[in-house]
């Protein structure tokens, strides 16, 4: 297995700055035009104070910003792999697809909420929270302090709730994962590939080689 050199771990760093400024740029350019535009928009959200705009806009920009990083991060790593690192990302890639068609409309969906369950919890809080102002902000007797702190309430008491549904549903993925266990042997294919690498390379090397300079073997 190639050890990462220098040169790997400074272009790594620097394709994960890069994503970092794309992930940025976007979603703050999408941030603060949604915030602009809510702020012409709607009177509940003009009347807010200006750290819980703030707020909104770094719930939108801080998970884009490391997303995008690691993506950047992956996919130079993915372009720094060759012979049969490559061919091994394409079998699992392959293998992954295979078994993402046979699932059933219910399982895609169970598989895709468990592997993006963080995600759906922030995006949940985030839409319980701007959701439940909207509403509040309607009323005219409380104080804008007080409907940010109705508005808060809310969305921590539905941001409950999601975090009892992902727990429930992460016991009932790890039951199902006890009864039927399925054992990683990807390090061990790794190796094999890696071994069928040399073997063919080294009976190349036999071909190539004049007979005149081909060590013999001694018989025992």
């Amino acid at each position: 297995m190639k050890l990462a050199t220098q040169e790997d771990i400074e272009g790594h760093a620097a394709a994960s700055r890069r994503g970092a400024i794309e992930g940025t740029a976007v979603s703050s350019i999408a941030a603060i035009g949604g915030s602009y535009y809510a702020h012409r928009r709607f009177p509940g959200y003009r009347a807010l104070p200006l750290s819980l705009k703030l707020l909104g806009v770094v719930i939108v920009v801080a998970p884009c910003l490391s997303i995008q990083a690691e993506r950047r991060g992956l996919e130079y790593d993915k372009s720094k792999w060759e012979g049969e690192g490559v061919r091994f990302l394409h079998n699992k890639q392959m293998t992954e697809d295979s078994r993402w068609e046979e699932l059933t409309t219910r399982d895609k969906l169970a598989d895709w909420a468990e592997r993006h369950q963080y995600s759906l919890i922030l995006g949940g809080w985030a839409s319980s929270l701007a959701f439940a102002g909207a509403i509040i902000s309607r009323d005219k007797v409380q104080t804008t302090a007080q409907k940010v702190v109705q508005a808060r309430m809310w969305a921590q008491g539905l941001t409950i709730g999601l975090l009892i549904v992902a727990g429930a549903l992460t016991q009932t993925r790890r039951a199902a994962a006890a009864k039927h266990p399925v054992t990683d042997h990807s390090w061990r294919d790794l190796l094999e590939a890696q071994e069928q690498e040399a073997r063919e390379r080294a009976a190349l090397k036999e071909q190539v080689t004049p007979p005149s300079r081909r060590v013999p073997v001694s018989a025992t």
